[in-house]
């Protein structure tokens, strides 16, 4: 039976490779490369050199040109760099040819991801739907990966085997995902029982994409402590709280972040950890406000929520890391009126753009905190007043 080790070991070197291409401009391959730089930092790899090429579209073969592959290889040759990470995803036989060439592993952005959230999952369920993304992917690759396989260990044979291994191993793989899928319905049916055991309270759920705060606002408003670092993917298992703000209570759901090019496999496979989204009746669509592509962020997490059914739901902006945004924006030598000028007309775009439902906070410096906790309560009680008028205790 296949067992999985993790791809990327600790303080490992890596090269990250991008394409530039007819879907994807230089500007966009860049930011996606400084996001899988921090993925591998996320994993415990530190990125030594970057590359990109202009294709018009990936070579079926190597996945970019044999001259620009034989660059990396010059650049590998004698360096300490064992892994070579690529932004999109490979085959199996495009994996198994790069590796000739290079003679170091090779893995692209959702093996990456698909570590990271091995690493990261704590509960039966997250375990069972990260394994169950893995084998989902490891599936259609089994004929291009089979001499590369010893990364996953055990159990498969790695010297050159026939048609029948790989079809006997195709079969175990098949037979896997069909037994974590009945693992997963088990958990989540009893999942639902949970969630129909909270009662009638308002839900809300923090959404937004990964690293942008979720987690310590859900630890200021809750007042409690859920785990919380300045790396992607720190939180993988729905955390649920019940909080109260002046008498009216509420449940407060904490998920897992959204990132660009989120592996299909892991979104079908943690649709049902999500389920508090879809489920949730206000939703606190948190924002890095101090990240240079925060408005593409937004779009990432509104396209998400549009794939999970929820993006009509009545949704809160929450501008984070305020504290960032002006150290990054304002120098030293700036009018305070022209500060609050630059600030004012920001607020206002948003205000635009949002119906008044947005919020400029820091959660690290407690900055607006009482604000935020104003906008939710009005929100909770106008919902409690609409679908539980009889829950007077609640209201007045």
């Amino acid at each position: 039976m296949l067992e999985k080790k993790q791809v990327v070991q600790q303080e490992e070197k890596a090269v990250i490779v991008g394409l530039i291409h007819q879907e994807q401009t230089e500007r966009q391959v860049q930011e996606y490369l400084d996001e899988l730089a921090f993925l591998a930092e996320t994993a415990g790899a530190i990125t030594v050199k970057r590359y990109t090429q202009k294709l018009a579209h990936p070579d079926r073969a190597t996945f970019i040109g044999k001259g620009k592959l034989e660059e990396v290889r010059q650049f590998i040759s004698g360096r300490d760099v064992s892994l070579v990470i690529f932004d999109d995803e490979l085959t199996g036989s495009q994996i198994a040819n790069i590796e000739k060439v290079l003679n170091v592993k090779v893995i692209d952005r959702s093996d990456l991801i698909l570590d990271i959230f091995a690493r990261r999952a704590r509960t039966a369920q997250a375990k069972v739907q990260v394994e169950l993304a893995q084998y989902q992917y490891i599936l259609p690759r089994l004929r291009g990966m089979w001499t590369h396989l010893e990364r996953l260990g055990g159990g498969i044979g790695t010297r050159g085997p026939g048609e029948t291994e790989i079809e006997t191993d195709r079969r175990i793989v098949k037979d896997k995902i069909s037994l974590l899928r009945k693992r997963l319905a088990e958990i989540d049916k009893q999942s639902l029982t949970q969630r129909k055991e909270r009662g009638e309270y308002i839900r809300v759920a923090l959404v937004g994409y990964t690293n942008v705060g979720k987690s310590t606002i859900m630890n200021l408003l809750s007042k409690s402590e859920v785990f919380a670092e300045n790396k992607l993917f720190a939180t993988l298992d729905t955390t649920t709280r019940k909080v109260v703000f002046e008498q009216i209570p509420f449940l407060l759901s904490d998920t897992v972040g959204f990132i660009r090019k989120l592996p299909h496999h892991l979104v079908e496979s943690f649709k049902s950890t999500l389920d508090e989204v879809r489920e949730s009746d206000i939703l606190l669509h948190v924002v890095d406000i101090s990240h240079p592509q925060y408005e593409d962020q937004v779009e990432v997490v509104n396209r998400t929520l549009q794939e999970l059914k929820a993006f009509e739901k009545p949704v809160i902006m929450i501008f984070n890391k305020m504290d960032l945004y002006e150290e990054q924006t304002f120098d030293k030598w700036l009018a305070p009126e022209v500060k609050e000028d630059i600030l004012r007309q920001l607020k206002e775009t948003w205000e635009t753009r949002t119906n008044g439902n947005c919020v400029f906070i820091s959660a690290l410096e407690r900055r607006n905190i009482e604000e935020l906790r104003k906008t939710i309560m009005d929100k909770v009680v106008a919902l409690y007043r609409e679908r539980y008028p009889y829950k007077t205790e609640f209201l007045y």
